[in-house]
């Protein structure tokens, strides 16, 4: 299992080792102590999501009030996406900077990003299935989306006509976000990262 560490500190790309023989495959997909070792505490495991996806939707992008956040682990075993994360914590150094990374069910690489960070994707292929855990369990209270076609983010979505649900369709721009307070706070989300640490 190799790590590598994604532009926006704090999220990794996670490349498993495949072993394979004339009965098919087998791999570890998720290590708790190795994740723990790369990112400094354990990931808490509260929930664990699927979702599928006809080529051409894009979800997102979605985030969780800081603290207590949500961490999400997210790996594609069927089909393939443009997994992207996005830093909407107010006064990081790569605010408003995403990245995307390729999950599919070749490769099968997972991407690991910490809580206050945004998060989304864009199926490339029909019943694109998404398995993914998350720290905390969902709380619709304190989840929040920043609009994926936002040109402020510019990002680079491989679809001709990006399919979206009304929620992300009438989410507010980063800047709108910003300005009514909705996102993270860098400092705040650093902070609990260390309280994971500690505990």
């Amino acid at each position: 299992m190799k790590f590598r560490e994604l532009s926006i500190g704090g999220a990794f790309e996670i490349t498993p080792q495949q072993h394979g023989d004339p009965r098919g495959m087998f791999m570890e997909w998720y290590r708790f102590d190795h994740l723990a070792e790369v990112v400094g505490h354990p990931l808490k495991l509260a929930q664990a999501n699927l979702s599928v996806s006809q080529r051409g939707v894009v979800r997102g992008i979605h985030f969780a009030d800081v603290p207590r956040g949500q961490a999400k682990y997210v790996t594609c075993v069927r089909g393939a996406v443009l997994d992207v994360i996005v830093d909407i914590r107010v006064g990081s150094p790569t605010f408003g900077r995403w990245e995307g990374v390729r999950l599919d069910d070749l490769d099968r690489r997972a991407v690991y990003l910490p809580e206050g960070m945004g998060h989304g994707f864009c199926a490339l292929t029909d019943d694109a299935t998404l398995s993914y855990i998350c720290s905390e369990t969902y709380n619709p209270a304190a989840e929040h989306a920043v609009h994926p076609l936002d040109p402020d983010l510019d990002i680079d979505w491989p679809a001709d006509v990006p399919l979206l649900s009304a929620r992300d369709d009438a989410a507010p721009s980063l800047a709108d976000a910003t300005a009514s307070g909705l996102l993270p706070d860098y400092a705040a989300c650093i902070e609990f990262t260390e309280s994971l640490r500690v505990t």
